[in-house]
């Protein structure tokens, strides 16, 4: 097994390094994290080190020159006389004896070289001589896309680089060499061959993230964290080249002080550094800030490079200020029985217009009773406004005393309170207007039957006015009389009938009818009110009952005799309607023609007796309506004895009307009667 052949922070050995101009800005870089080469040229491991074999690179770079040589750890005993000078300005390599047949150590290779191109940057040991026999090197970056970056000198085992490489493209590179015979037999290997990029300082830091806002509340304490800026480096982050500080570079505006802030350099925190009274929203020049930040790498030395952005930082408003009123008490006047706002009542608040710390809330604490006012917050003044929402009466109040409170929408922080300012006066007057006279009750309702003698009286009406200090006296007038039957007492307010009421009548809706009145009072000008009369009628049998159809055809030939079904019909209502009474008058010549079978209570068939021959005919019918009294009506139904041949019917009256000895008797008594 392998021994521990150091200790930490022990010197293995020295390396040696000139550029021939004074070694100007030396810089050493180790590829093993476990090692470190001091400014002297002493390589120290900063732990144990256990694993004897392991090879480590050392890049050099001054301002003028750079150069890397590979280092082998070896035992204890194998190192005196070893190691003397590891780094040589040619770029040779101390190899010590390997029991492999391919040594492929690690190559490490500095981005951003300049050319010329190709460079050696390494080479394969093959213990068993390169006799009769070739080196091959495979993949990613050989014959696998990105082709062509190495190469192998096929004879020596030279590696070379071919171009410039990007460690933030490809940072390593896995490749595999061999050595074949001149037939291209694999003799030994494949074996791994790694290729690492050292990262140079070429990124700047960036900050991907913005923009960059952060809020703080005002009166925050010493120290509060208002944000963190973070920017990211493209380089190794394992070292200097991406190690970043912060600093902030300008502030605007510089009041109250010119250091409001403070950034920690490693974290990217931004801290308040002032106290809490100074970091006070209303007194500042402006509740915006913006600050310059700078990433710089290297761990902030002056030759890192930087990246900048703009940090803005709000300054939040907190509910420090309580809204007062501007002055203690308020005016308004309004007219009775008119509603809408009287009065908008203003109030001051330092606080931020776009909070609620700011938005204010009105409520009217004493003077509404009867809740005749309300009160609204205008949105875009912060106003109040004052509002009659149930219309004022001067007769029972010409004055009114309100008090108004104002708070905010948010709570006060807790050691500012309302004060008497957050509360106001409104004193109201409420003007006198000619009110109209109020009939009561409205509407007015009465039944009559209809039918009633014309001058018949329906209702007197009564009407007051409101405006009881002015002593003013009240006349009537019709407004509205869509029939023409009334008319209106001007001085009493009695109403009568001009016209006999037809409950029948269309303009009677549902044994309604409807009238308006007016009342005036003597006023300058007059004010007027309305009323609204509703009659309900009662029906009479006033109306005889009509029958329909009055017209009917039969076939001379037909079978079936029943010719038509009669219906009757009432403009009345019940009882005054149905079941009616259907009948008919004495039938002429020896035989009767024809009957009436009644069907239901308003409706009956007329059917034949026998088949008659072709003529026209007139049937009286009288149907009776059940009201008391009972009316009667006589109808006579033409029935036309038509010839139908092939479906079609011919009711030309080629035969002498034929008419029912009924209405001949009724014609010769008439005559007699004259």
């Amino acid at each position: 097994m392998l021994r521990t052949i150091s200790t930490a922070r022990s010197s293995i050995s020295s390396v040696k390094f000139d550029d021939c101009k004074g070694n100007n800005k030396l810089n050493f870089e180790v590829s093993n994290p476990d090692f470190t080469v001091e400014l002297d040229g002493n390589l120290v491991a900063r732990k144990n080190v256990s694993e004897v074999g392991k090879a480590l690179f050392v890049h050099a770079r001054s301002e003028h020159a750079e150069d890397m040589a590979e280092i082998f750890i070896l035992e204890a005993n194998e190192r005196h006389g070893a190691l003397k000078e590891i780094i040589k300005l040619e770029g040779n390599l101390g190899i010590p004896r390997q029991k492999r047949a391919i040594l492929a150590t690690p190559i490490l290779i500095p981005e951003n070289q300049r050319p010329p191109f190709p460079r050696l940057v390494g080479k394969v040991i093959r213990s068993e001589g390169t006799e009769g026999v070739k080196f091959r090197l495979s993949g990613k970056g050989v014959d696998q896309d990105p082709k062509g970056i190495f190469r192998i000198n096929e004879m020596n085992g030279d590696v070379s680089v071919t171009r410039t490489l990007d460690r933030e493209a490809i940072a390593n590179y896995e490749l595999e060499v061999e050595v074949v015979d001149m037939n291209g037999k694999t003799m030994d290997g494949p074996v791994r061959l790694d290729i690492s990029v050292i990262d140079q300082n070429d990124n700047r830091p960036m900050f991907k993230e913005g923009p960059y806002v952060g809020h703080v509340m005002e009166g925050s304490a010493t120290g509060t964290t208002v944000m963190r800026m973070a920017a990211f480096d493209a380089d190794d982050a394992s070292t200097d080249n991406a190690l970043l500080r912060y600093n902030i570079l300008r502030q605007t505006p510089t009041k109250p002080s010119p250091n409001m802030f403070y950034i920690d350099p490693e974290k990217g925190d931004i801290v308040t550094v002032v106290s809490p009274a100074l970091l006070d929203r209303e007194t500042m020049e402006s509740p915006k800030y913006e600050l310059v930040i700078e990433a710089k790498d290297m761990g902030g030395m002056d030759v890192g490079l930087t990246g900048t952005a703009t940090a803005t930082i709000l300054i939040d408003d907190k509910n420090d200020h309580a809204p007062e009123f501007t002055k203690k008490e308020f005016q308004a006047t309004v007219k009775e029985g008119v509603t809408g706002v009287i009065v908008n009542l203003t109030v001051g608040d330092r606080d931020d217009p776009a909070t609620g710390a700011w938005r204010a809330v009105y409520s009217i604490i004493n003077g509404n009773p009867g809740q005749s006012f309300e009160i609204h917050t205008n949105p875009q003044t912060n106003e109040g406004m004052l509002s009659v929402v149930k219309p004022l009466d001067y007769e029972i109040s010409a004055f009114h005393t309100l008090l108004i409170k104002v708070e905010n929408e948010d709570p006060l922080i807790p050691d500012i309170a309302y004060g008497p300012s957050s509360t106001a006066t409104v004193q109201i007057t409420v003007e006198d207007v000619n009110e109209g006279p109020v009939f009561h009750p409205n509407p007015m309702a009465v039944t009559k039957q209809e039918n009633i003698p014309v001058g018949s009286v329906v209702l007197t009406v009564n009407a007051t006015d409101p405006d009881t200090l002015q002593h003013q006296t009240i006349r009537y007038s019709v407004y509205k009389d869509p029939a023409g039957w009334l008319e209106i007492n001007p001085t009493n307010g009695t109403i009568g009938t001009t016209a006999v009421l037809d409950r029948e009548s269309p303009f009677v809706h549902n044994n309604v009818y409807t009238a308006l009145f007016l009342a005036i009072d003597s006023g300058n000008p007059p004010a007027t009110g309305t009323g609204t009369l509703h009659i309900t009628l009662e029906d009479v049998n006033d109306n005889v009952p009509s029958l329909y159809p009055t017209l009917a055809k039969v076939c001379d030939d037909a079978k079936d005799l029943r010719v038509v079904v009669l219906g009757a019909s009432d403009k009345d209502l019940h009882p005054n309607t149905d079941p009616f009474k259907f009948e008919l008058s004495k039938q002429s010549g020896p035989e009767k023609l024809w009957r009436i079978n009644r069907l239901n209570n308003t409706h009956a068939q007329v059917i034949l007796l026998q088949n008659l021959k072709k003529a026209n005919y007139n049937i009286p019918i009288s149907v009776t309506d059940s009201g008391k009294p009972p009316l009667t009506n006589t109808t006579e139904l033409r029935l036309q004895v038509c010839t139908c041949k092939k479906s079609k019917m011919d009711c030309s009256a080629a035969d002498a009307l034929h008419i029912s000895l009924t209405l001949i008797l009724l014609s010769l008594l008439s005559l007699f009667c004259l």
